[in-house]
């Protein structure tokens, strides 16, 4: 039954980006060639050269939509992330659509490139609308009681009346729990936060079959390790989904993945997601944000000189050595903010709210980030990326690591222009700690949304750092 619903809801998102596909071509006809948003030149093209796309994006956009992890039916997925992922795969079915209508050309006649960056435009805006429309419907159902899942979970302390909480918060997902097993005397025949305790983990079999189960949720303590062995394999021996909510070890645990060593299974639990495909499509957002930022920010170059050369006639540029991705380390260059003779004696110093040291200027182009802009040179060539941990001077950073464990992950990742620290005020003289923990947030939770929330978020906040 419940594969069966699966099968539904993805057949449901299925068919509604085929429809959103195919009308996107006849929008986008109709937007460059009726309506014109740039004057046609060379006659109005047939209607139906057009409209022999139709077969071609309804085959290959749901196929790369497939590749993206779009048809992995996940009830607890934001919408903010589904819009990132639509958008990304969208971008990606249309380079290649280009790259085909490159080699394939009909004779006298070519397609034009316009039309595909306003198909590409609608396309996104068609499909995310519904798919949006798809969740709302879906989410009105289960809130009124239908489209549910059966849940079981498996202990009723501390981390399995948290699931409890979170599933019942949110009527959304869809979940509705049927009831608790535990293995504990004092909670039999009781109600738990409204959630009646059916019977210990060795009635697993009869209450799965009794009370029509689709999902386990295997809720334990760390030390009950071997308890979730044991149950994990009796419940696979059943039509049901199985998860584990980890204890101690999620944050590790959560991001884990698992290898093969010639049939030998690993459990990596240093998996970030920013690997393999996913680091391709950081840095081609690097390449594409960076040298658009250049292009749009080159006024800006010459006017913020000449305001320093002004102030003191001192030189424009400030660099200096950072560490970097794996510990490496490169010269990261920004616009001088402070005096010449600021590090007179060669002992690097954090920057302090009204650090006698910052210049008049420098203090406007700090609290704007304009003297970050030189930095798109060092995202453009790879030194470091538009988000990510901010890059420290190499004797800061053996301080750290030797006080804080954990602070070299964050050079397991590109050095940002922004970060998930920063944007949350933690900038400058701040606690190291919670930077560290805000770092290793962003690398362990990384996604394209992410990124594109952060970068908005920091031209907020220098939008209003500006006007105070």
């Amino acid at each position: 039954m419940i594969e069966r619903r699966r099968q539904i809801q993805v057949l449901l998102q299925l068919v509604g980006d085929i429809l959103a596909t195919a009308v996107a071509v006849v929008i986008a006809y109709w937007l460059r060639f009726e309506v014109q948003v740039q004057p046609v030149t060379k006659g109005l093209p047939p209607f139906n050269m057009y409209m022999r796309l139709v077969p071609v994006v309804v085959l290959l956009y749901p196929l790369v939509f497939y590749f993206q992890g779009l048809y992995q039916r996940r009830r607890i997925r934001s919408r903010f992330d589904e819009s990132m992922r639509v958008l990304v795969a969208v971008l990606l079915a249309t380079v290649l659509l280009t790259a085909g209508l490159t080699f394939y050309r009909p004779p006298d006649f070519t397609y034009s490139r316009l039309f595909v960056a306003i198909f590409a435009a609608v396309d996104t805006v068609l499909v995310g609308l519904t798919r949006w429309v798809v969740g709302v419907t879906l989410a009105r159902i289960r809130r009124s009681g239908g489209n549910l899942q059966r849940v079981l979970v498996i202990g009723a302390g501390d981390l399995g009346r948290k699931v409890v909480d979170r599933l019942q918060l949110h009527k959304e997902y869809g979940f509705s729990v049927v009831g608790f097993l535990d293995d504990d005397p004092g909670r039999q025949q009781r109600d738990i936060q409204g959630v009646p305790v059916l019977g210990t983990t060795g009635d697993l079999e009869q209450v799965i079959t009794a009370e029509r189960v689709d999902q386990v949720m295997i809720a334990l303590p760390l030390e009950a390790h071997y308890r979730t062995v044991k149950l994990v394999r009796r419940a696979g021996q059943l039509p049901v989904d199985i998860k584990v909510v980890p204890d101690v070890l999620q944050y590790y645990v959560m991001r884990a993945g698992i290898e093969d060593l010639d049939g030998l299974p690993l459990i990596n639990l240093t998996r970030i997601p920013l690997q393999g495909w996913n680091q391709i499509v950081k840095r081609a957002f690097d390449i594409f944000g960076s040298t658009t930022l250049l292009l749009v920010t080159s006024w800006l170059f010459p006017i913020v000189a000449w305001l320093i050369k002004r102030e003191d006639g001192g030189p424009v540029f400030f660099s200096q050595v950072r560490t970097g991705l794996d510990g490496r380390s490169f010269r990261l260059f920004k616009f001088r903010s402070m005096r010449e003779d600021a590090e007179g004696d060669g002992e690097a110093q954090w920057t302090r709210i009204r650090d006698s040291r910052v210049t008049p200027i420098g203090d406007f182009l700090r609290r704007t980030n304009l003297d970050e802009l030189p930095q798109l040179y060092n995202v453009l060539i790879g030194d470091m990326s538009l988000v990510g941990p901010r890059p420290e001077q190499p004797k800061f950073v053996e301080r750290f690591r030797n006080r804080y464990p954990t602070y070299n992950s964050r050079h397991r990742v590109r050095s940002g222009l922004t970060g998930w620290a920063q944007v949350n005020g933690l900038r400058g003289d701040t606690s190291i700690r919670q930077r560290v923990a805000h770092d290793l947030y962003y690398i362990e939770n990384w996604s394209l949304g992410l990124d594109i929330k952060i970068l908005w978020r920091t031209f907020r906040v220098a939008l209003h750092d500006a006007r105070a």
